[in-house]
Formats: structure tokens, sequence, C-alpha cells
């Protein structure tokens, strides 16, 4: 038996509880809080630093190189905040918050 749908955070489409990308405006999260990428604490806009971890929550987009708010997607261009490991056997999706692979270290480019 299906649950109780909730609106998706984005659009206010109405979602099953356990989806990971919002059918109807195609984001990424359409659930609960943002966390943080290091220590995955529950952040929210307008907040300049991690409470948990201390790390900043203003990243460089991958993107439109803009300066935005750390979140599942860019404020000035609407694109996922992930940067993808350029090593061929890697290629791990990870946020934008360190200069380096998370899994094999390789470095990343972070911006344009």
């Amino acid at each position: 038996m299906p649950g109780y749908k909730h609106p998706c955070r984005y659009c206010n489409g109405l979602v099953e509880n356990n989806t990971s990308v919002c059918p109807f405006c195609g984001k990424y999260n359409p659930l609960g809080p943002d966390r943080c990428p290091k220590c995955r604490n529950p952040i929210e806009k307008g907040m300049m630093k991690c409470s948990g971890c201390g790390i900043s929550l203003e990243v460089q987009c991958p993107n439109c190189d803009e300066s935005t708010y750390f979140g599942d997607h860019c404020d000035k261009c609407g694109e996922r905040l992930v940067v993808i490991c350029p090593r061929k056997k890697c290629k791990t999706e990870q946020p934008p918050i360190e200069g380096k692979c998370i899994k094999c270290g390789k470095p990343l480019k972070i911006g344009r």
C-alpha cells in the first residue's frame, strides 16, 4: 500500500516519501532539509557556516562560476551543485567543497 505523498520543496508537486528526484521539476532531494556536505547536519539558506562542523556554506558553482549558498542547486543558474572526479576509473559525484576527490584524492576542477 503506497504512503502519503508530500509536496516537493521546489515546485510543490506531490511526490512519494522515498523520492530522490522530483518527477515534476526534475530537481534532486525534493523532500527534507538541506544537509551539510561534510557532517550532514541540517542547514538552511541564510546560514554562513554549518553549526555542526563550521564549514563555510558559500561555495563557487561549478556551472556558472558564481558564489552561491550550498544547497542542492545553485541560486544563480539553478543547476545541481556537484562536481565529478575526472579520473576515468573513479567518476565520483560530490559537492564542490574541497579541491580533491573524496574517494581517490585526484584534484578537482571547481569553477571555470
